[in-house]
């Protein structure tokens, strides 16, 4: 979701006439999108702001900008008044559509200007976008979650479940699609929400089956679905479809159910692997990851086995661990005070959940050698500028070799899978690219 806020951003400023800056000292502007799902991601974006304060006073027409998740909080707006002076204006995640008069406001204040609505309007359409890659794209339809599980700041930053309506979002899909955009995200906090607040009420299997009409799509995702809204029609959807990837993302949180009712998850232990078999059982070749929070307040070790007794079960190829991190306003926060784990137990149930979950996603890439698989390659890989980073339909990383005189970013092309890491696939290519190149080329977001 950030990621597609800040590019909308990003569209913003292209109207206004800004142009994205090599680095922070050639910036007129730094608008610094944040993030509060963690209290890692604050400590980050807190040491980034700090650090900004010399080049602020080396330029002082610069302009600083913080947004985002963390500017919704109370807390945070203090800490910037105290500490960060160098801060030109602070809006949150409800108001960013007016991003131009903001700016103008901050230009003209020596102040400090703190514009953060608590609840959101409407739904507002047609805003600029400055997309970051030439054929995946995100497509907002779904904002906000009424969900309010214990430990989650999400119903505070982000407000109620507003659906967009369906066909402003075929119309955007589709548009895409004509520009060349051939890997299509829908988005939401909890995306399986989508339309129960809509008249005629809708749902997201049926917003899928319409996108998947959309020529040249060619594959359709989705995230983040909540387990307890993931309903058998949506199931057969993706089985019966030939674009919706078979990726599923069910976030478990936690094995036990005294957790999971603590939790505020509104599913136990047992209807949770039910869905997974039923999930299996229709689409057999999907690949299916988690998010997992360990040391949630209370947690026992008899809570912890009933998590890897999950994890065993299920063999998920991948899984998202946390240790739980207390957020600002959740009652999960009052309860760390009260029954918190300790911090080394924390850490040695993260090692021993990794440690299960790293043998199991070995050997299921394992299973995966020997066969042939349409990938999107992504770019060069990070860590390795003679190999190109892909990735499948069903969401696994595939590294091949690069051929330097040969420009693969953007395209679909066949490879045959010939090794397996625990975290990544190895292949070689089988064939020539099956899309011709991106029109656009992948550009770099004017902010952080």
């Amino acid at each position: 979701m950030n990621e597609r806020d800040s590019e909308i951003m990003a569209g913003q400023l292209d109207q206004m006439g800004y142009q994205p800056a090599a680095s922070d000292r050639d910036a007129d502007l730094i608008v610094i999108n944040t993030c509060a799902v963690r209290g890692s991601a604050e400590e980050h974006a807190f040491g980034y702001i700090g650090q900004l304060r010399q080049l602020k006073d080396e330029r002082p027409g610069m302009t600083l900008a913080v947004a985002g998740c963390m500017a919704q909080e109370a807390g945070t707006i203090a800490w910037l008044k105290k500490h960060a002076p160098q801060v030109d204006l602070v809006f949150g995640t409800h108001n960013m559509h007016q991003l131009p008069e903001m700016l103008d406001r901050a230009a003209e204040s020596d102040e400090m200007v703190v514009d953060v609505w608590q609840s959101a309007g409407e739904v507002v359409e047609h805003l600029p976008s400055r997309r970051k890659d030439g054929v995946r794209a995100f497509v907002n339809i779904i904002y906000g979650c009424d969900k309010f599980c214990t430990y989650c700041i999400v119903p505070f930053t982000r407000g109620r479940e507003r659906s967009r309506e369906m066909e402003p979002i075929i119309e955007e899909v589709r548009a895409l699609a004509d520009e060349g955009y051939q890997d299509i995200t829908v988005l939401g906090q909890n995306v399986n929400s989508y339309g129960h607040d809509l008249e005629p009420a809708r749902d997201l299997a049926d917003l899928l089956v319409e996108l998947e009409k959309v020529d040249g799509v060619r594959w359709l995702r989705y995230t983040t679905p909540h387990p307890r809204d993931f309903s058998q029609k949506l199931i057969d959807a993706i089985a019966d479809s030939q674009k919706i990837t078979r990726h599923v993302h069910l976030p478990v949180q936690a094995g036990s159910n005294p957790i999971l009712k603590r939790m505020n998850r509104k599913y136990t232990k047992e209807a949770y692997l039910d869905l997974i078999e039923r999930v299996k059982l229709k689409i057999p070749d999907a690949s299916l990851t988690t998010d997992i929070i360990v040391g949630f307040p209370g947690e026992t070790e008899a809570d912890f086995e009933e998590t890897l007794d999950v994890v065993r079960r299920v063999r998920y190829d991948s899984a998202f661990t946390f240790i739980y991190s207390a957020r600002e306003r959740t009652p999960a926060a009052r309860w760390e005070g009260r029954d918190p784990v300790p911090n080394q137990v924390k850490k040695d149930r993260l090692n021993r959940l990794m440690a299960l979950q790293y043998q199991i996603s070995l050997e299921a890439n394992e299973q995966l050698v020997g066969k042939q698989e349409l990938v999107l390659v992504e770019g060069v890989s990070k860590k390795n500028d003679r190999v190109w980073a892909c990735r499948t339909h069903n969401n696994k990383v595939v590294l091949i070799d690069r051929d330097p005189a040969e420009d693969l970013i953007d395209r679909f092309v066949p490879v045959r899978i010939t090794g397996a890491k625990t975290f990544y696939l190895t292949g070689q290519q089988a064939g020539r690219p099956v899309s011709p190149p991106s029109p656009r080329r992948r550009v770099e977001l004017p902010m952080v």
